[in-house]
């Protein structure tokens, strides 16, 4: 998958995720972005670690592993994030 398609679809899961498990985020809307990303990239080696499959395009499947791994980050990202 080339990195365009990583942005875009990282950018998709980021949103979705936020919209998921709203509520104030140390970050903003790049750390959104990164965080989607990253959740594909993990949502992506979870999935194949346990045979789902993998994020290897631009299809529904890919978009909902990489979904489930950005909330997954989001939630983690939350709880160890330190805000005054």
């Amino acid at each position: 998958m080339g990195i365009l398609t990583w942005i875009i679809v990282g950018l998709l899961a980021g949103a979705i995720a936020k919209a998921l498990h709203p509520g104030k985020d140390p970050g903003g809307f790049i750390i959104t972005i990164l965080i989607g990303i990253a959740g594909a990239v993990v949502g992506g080696w979870i999935s194949s670690m346990f045979g789902f499959g993998t994020v290897d395009g631009f299809n529904i499947g890919s978009l909902f592993i990489a979904i489930l791994g950005a909330v997954l980050l989001l939630f983690i990202y939350r709880k160890f994030s330190t805000r005054a």
